[in-house]
């Protein structure tokens, strides 16, 4: 198992859909393109709420790990890959294949339809799924706004190591920065902390996260890392700016209801790249948002 850190931008990524609700296999190879080339983005985390891992099924996410992994070697640094499910049986299946296609590490969400009552019934969930793939490195992924398990993460974290040997850290995505920034105080030396909320990913670091996992670094990626960029030479105006930027499509796009299918369509507009509607329950992106979305980018100039 690598001890190499994961840090930096890591792109929650897309899952292409055909417009018979099929997956769309062969646009991977182009989007892995587009995101080395043109983002400068080589880490990724697959099948996540992002690529609506949940609406799919345990084949199709199979397939689309191996594709991920297949298409981005030599291309990609790492591709996570997140088994979450509501079935600890699916995830481990999951895992176990993550594994055996090298995968870099996989992530688990909580089960949130029977919820874990405690910090330690979560561990204990965790680390069944965590010992299917013995051999690389695992993750948890925090989500209490989708799934509503909100235990604090500080908590969770202590001696975790002990029960879940392959535990590496965790995607964060909550905007409680005082757990986080918790997380961070008692355990950046020991774990990968990556941030979850795009729009707040400068205060993160300033709180000392190693990393951020998110959706916008697909078609903002180049913006993000000059932000990084700013805030590791301790340009804290520059990043600021950067920030904003972020800040003020978010905040517009949030206004107009912004989600999987609206992100979807934000990365279609910017990058060209054919992504497709996505899977029932949720919408398509309707036109007048659509341009709604286009002209805020343009105004930005993020968009040509």
């Amino acid at each position: 198992m690598s001890s190499k850190r994961l840090s930096g931008l890591v792109a929650a990524t897309f899952t292409p859909l055909t417009n018979d609700d099929e997956i769309n296999l062969p646009v991977i190879g182009q989007y892995i393109d587009y995101l080395v080339k043109v983002q400068g983005i080589r880490n990724i985390f697959v099948n996540g709420t992002t690529g609506e891992g949940m609406s799919l099924s345990v084949e199709e996410r199979k397939l689309v790990a191996e594709e991920w992994i297949n298409k981005g070697k030599g291309k990609l640094d790492r591709v996570i890959i997140h088994v979450g499910s509501l079935s600890i049986k699916e995830s481990q299946q999951m895992a176990e294949h993550a594994a055996k296609c090298n995968a870099s590490g996989i992530a688990v969400i909580s089960p949130f339809f029977f919820k874990p009552q405690s910090t330690d019934a979560l561990v204990e969930y965790l680390k069944e799924v965590a010992s299917a793939a013995p051999g690389i490195p695992f993750y948890y992924y925090h989500l209490p706004e989708l799934t509503g398990v909100s235990f604090r993460v500080v908590e969770l974290l202590d001696g975790i190591e002990k029960k879940i040997p392959t535990f590496r850290g965790l995607k964060f995505t909550s905007s409680d920065l005082l757990d986080f920034g918790q997380c961070v105080n008692n355990y950046k030396d020991k774990f990968d902390l990556l941030y979850g909320k795009d729009e707040l990913l400068l205060s993160a670091m300033v709180l000392g996260a190693t990393g951020a996992v998110g959706s916008t670094y697909n078609y903002f990626g180049n913006l993000n890392k000059k932000m990084l960029s700013y805030f590791e030479k301790q340009d804290y105006n520059l990043a600021r700016e950067q920030q904003a930027i972020v800040q003020e499509f978010i905040g517009y796009v949030d206004s107009l209801g912004f989600g999987v299918a609206e992100n979807k369509a934000t990365m279609m507009l910017v990058s060209g790249i054919p992504l497709g509607p996505p899977r029932l329950p949720l919408l398509k992106c309707c036109e007048e948002k659509k341009a709604q979305i286009s002209a805020k980018l343009k105004i930005l100039g993020l968009l040509n």
